[in-house]
């Protein structure tokens, strides 16, 4: 069954890679620390959107296994639409 909060989530995320690149512009986005600025900006949108009480931590957590999920499967796999899908999964 399709979630119908999969595209807020990947429109989330979607708005997160510019606003992650344009953060880190003077190393071309290069950011051995993503998962935690992406848990940062994400945490009270998806929070609010998903009616759950996340810790940053968890988020950083599903961020990462969202990560290796896409590469391990789905490496071809549109990121934002894989990683939305891959959130609501594991969040039931």
């Amino acid at each position: 069954m399709h979630d119908p909060r999969e595209k807020q989530v990947e429109r989330l995320f979607r708005e997160a890679g510019p606003a992650h690149h344009e953060a880190f512009i003077e190393t071309d986005g290069v950011d051995p620390e993503w998962p935690l600025w992406y848990a940062e900006f994400l945490h009270e949108r998806i929070s609010a959107l998903l009616s759950q009480d996340l810790s940053k931590s968890e988020l950083v957590h599903l961020i990462l296994a969202a990560e290796d999920d896409r590469a391990e499967n789905a490496p071809e796999a549109d990121w934002p639409r894989h990683y939305a899908r891959y959130v609501l999964r594991h969040l039931g």
